[in-house]
């Protein structure tokens, strides 16, 4: 089990970022002040990383298909709605739930198998490029995800990045507790934590490059020197236009042109659906 990094500001904001070990990789003349932040889903990876380690557990049986369908249509509701606070909050429950009782090595165990079988495939290999491109210049690269740190950690180890920023779940004796270390990686969340890990790496952030398709990452993107909207939402596209922000889309025509229901929502809707089925199934037994 990797060390999870975890920081508190002088507000009690908590963040947490853990590596991959992968600092030999870099270029033997790195640039140590600069790096690259890649937000995860539908940046780096088509659809919900915690949607496809959902279908991972489905296929291993954890709950059926079924189970899915039955609760799709509250979850999608849930989905479709504004994002303020009470519903991140519900969110963050139903994951924290999910995990009570899991150890950490069967997380990863279970994301490294699930990465290879489901989400490998999904990397988008410009976006992968683009990450490349900034270790070739030895800098470093982190994911920023809201998914757990240490499936995010898996996540960055496959693809060869320095690692990831993800959402911190309580861990004692190896075994989650439920609750969580201090917020959601989510919305302000990922700039606070985009912050601290600036501090400690003693990076510029005015020399750092962040990547992401989701105008709630606008904090995360105005942070940096410089911001890139990658598969960009609807918002994200106009905010970028107006601000003169490079766009990079690695998706089809067709597949970009479906703005009115992206990607993200579906994918969520699932996910989401999923996790409640199997946390009932689990408080069930």
């Amino acid at each position: 089990m990797r060390k999870v990094t975890v920081s508190t500001d002088a507000q009690g904001h908590t963040a947490g970022w853990v590596s991959t070990d992968l600092e030999a990789a870099l270029v033997p003349e790195p640039a140590p002040r600069a790096a690259a932040f890649f937000d995860l889903d539908n940046t780096m990876m088509q659809g919900a990383s915690l949607y496809w380690f959902a279908r991972g557990l489905a296929s291993r049986r954890y709950f059926t298909a079924r189970d899915v369908a039955r609760f799709a249509w509250q979850q999608a509701r849930f989905r479709l709605v504004s994002e303020h606070r009470g519903h991140i909050s519900s969110a963050r429950d139903v994951a924290l739930a999910f995990f009570r009782g899991w150890t950490v090595g069967d997380v990863e165990r279970l994301a490294e198998e699930i990465f290879d079988e489901l989400m490998a495939e999904r990397i988008w290999p410009g976006t992968h490029a683009l990450a490349r491109t900034h270790l070739e210049r030895g800098q470093r690269v982190w994911l920023v995800t809201a998914a757990p740190i240490e499936i995010g950690r898996v996540i960055a180890q496959r693809l060869g990045l320095t690692g990831a920023i993800g959402t911190v779940a309580e861990i004692t004796d190896g075994v989650y507790t439920g609750r969580l270390v201090g917020d959601l990686m989510h919305g302000a969340a990922k700039a606070d934590a985009v912050h601290r890990l600036a501090e400690v790496e003693g990076l510029e952030l005015r020399r750092c490059t962040a990547y992401s398709d989701s105008a709630n990452d606008l904090p995360m993107l105005t942070c940096v020197g410089t911001a890139v909207a990658t598969n960009p939402d609807a918002a994200l596209r106009r905010i970028a236009r107006t601000k003169g922000w490079q766009v990079r889309d690695f998706r089809t025509a067709r597949k970009a042109a479906r703005v009115a229901v992206p990607v993200a929502v579906v994918t969520g809707v699932l996910a989401g659906a999923a996790l409640t089925v199997a946390v009932r199934r689990r408080a069930a037994r």
